[in-house]
């Protein structure tokens, strides 16, 4: 008897080193009143998806709300491809564009939490071509003529943080107006196949449009934070993060590019009239192979990955008995950066009542914002249609997935607020 207590003893003693009390996993709830949802409410969301699948508004989406730990609902609508008519199924691989962003952030704090960057690092200690940088200062003709360009020096270096919460003044070139966004484009810094180390150089070559530290700009910022986690940890991002986070995470469907022919059938597709997004941008195919690991916006994934990685950071950095990041650090990531004077560009993607953390826009005040939600929640979205947030007040988190540019705002908007309003 004294041998079994003991080999019980020995059991639960390894059991609790493998699974922590307090980690968080993912579970199905048996139902949704479970875990404090109307399941009739949620279910008016699925239905509005599927009348609008069958109205051709977009061809399907994936709809996943979990709270407490738990999956309170996973359901679809309308067609993987429109060409095939094959239904929407749950494994359904997207492309996700910049909710890339989260994640190459994500990976970035590894480091940092490792000690081997820093959050006021200047970006040049690691890529010393942006040692340099000059500000493009536009100024416009009294003749009503094109404007002439002066370019300055950065008042100070870009940092680190600065990438992270888009001040960095690197801009993107697809969308919006400005001279140096025409730079951009005039120059094909996206143009091609291209490692990101030489991404990096193409865009140490261009002008800032905002002095660094000054501006809230949607960017390239991440895809040179991506190349910063090249250097530092030896790997490419791919490798570094399927090393830290994917594969621990069990991420297994997220990646660059879709090379297993085996997973292809199940890439989502978008209606052919509803492939750009910007100007010389519009849906690639993840199925073909490149260079290029954006990470501000390469990545294709699932939605029961992404979920994984979401309960992850709403757990506070733990999911499975295993840290990925310390409560602190996650803490820290979805504060509200944008202090100290930093203003918003003439495209401020967060929209109203809403900062920018480290990798996600927050929350700052439960009213404000166009939509429902908490203070402090968090997201981001891919402008492929896909879309996320986390609500810690709520202990909640919300994954949709659909390839739709053109009603990407529309749904966004939409299920937040039937998400809400189906808590009871």
């Amino acid at each position: 008897m004294n041998k079994l207590r003991a080999a019980l003893v020995m059991l639960f003693t390894l059991f609790l080193a493998i699974y922590p009390v307090g980690a968080q996993s993912l579970k199905h709830a048996a139902n949704p009143a479970e875990v404090g949802f109307s399941a009739e409410r949620l279910g008016k969301i699925t239905q509005v998806l599927k009348d609008d699948t069958g109205k051709g508004m977009m061809p399907g989406a994936i709809l996943l709300v979990a709270r407490h730990g738990k999956i309170a609902w996973f359901e679809t609508a309308g067609v993987l491809d429109p060409a095939t008519k094959a239904p929407m199924t749950k494994e359904a691989i997207f492309r996700i564009y910049s909710m890339s962003k989260p994640i190459t952030t994500v990976a970035a704090m590894t480091l940092v939490e490792d000690g081997k960057i820093l959050l006021n690092d200047p970006i040049a200690k690691y890529l010393p071509q942006f040692a340099q940088m000059k500000v493009a200062v536009e100024k416009p003709d009294p003749a009503g003529g094109k404007p002439t360009i002066d370019l300055v020096p950065a008042r100070r270096p870009i940092t680190i943080q600065d990438l992270m919460r888009h001040t960095s003044g690197i801009t993107y070139g697809f969308f919006g107006s400005g001279a140096v966004k025409k730079m951009y484009l005039e120059a094909g810094v996206t143009k091609g196949d291209y490692t990101n180390a030489e991404f990096a150089d193409r865009i140490a070559k261009m002008p800032l449009v905002y002095q660094p530290g000054t501006t809230w700009d949607y960017s390239h910022s991440t895809d040179i934070l991506g190349r910063i986690v090249e250097v530092v940890s030896g790997m490419s991002l791919f490798e570094y993060e399927k090393q830290r986070l994917l594969t621990p995470l069990g991420m297994s469907d997220t990646s660059f590019y879709v090379t297993d022919a085996a997973k292809q059938p199940r890439i989502a597709e978008p209606f052919p009239n509803d492939r750009v997004f910007g100007i010389d941008a519009s849906f690639g195919d993840p199925r073909v192979a490149g260079k290029t690991e954006s990470g501000g916006g390469g990545m294709v994934s699932t939605a029961m990955d992404y979920a994984r990685f979401l309960q992850m950071l709403l757990s506070g950095g733990m999911l499975d008995g295993k840290r990925y990041l310390g409560s602190r650090t996650i803490a820290y990531m979805t504060s509200d950066q944008l202090t100290d004077g930093i203003v918003p560009g003439p495209f401020y993607a967060p929209g109203p009542g809403y900062g920018f953390g480290l990798g996600f826009a927050v929350r700052r005040t439960a009213g404000g914002a166009i939509d429902a939600g908490s203070a402090g929640d968090y997201t981001w979205n891919g402008v492929g249609g896909t879309h996320f947030w986390v609500d810690p007040k709520e202990d909640m988190f919300v994954v949709f997935m659909m390839q739709s540019p053109k009603q990407r705002t529309h749904y966004m908007s939409l299920i937040r607020n039937m998400v809400y309003a189906a808590l009871q």
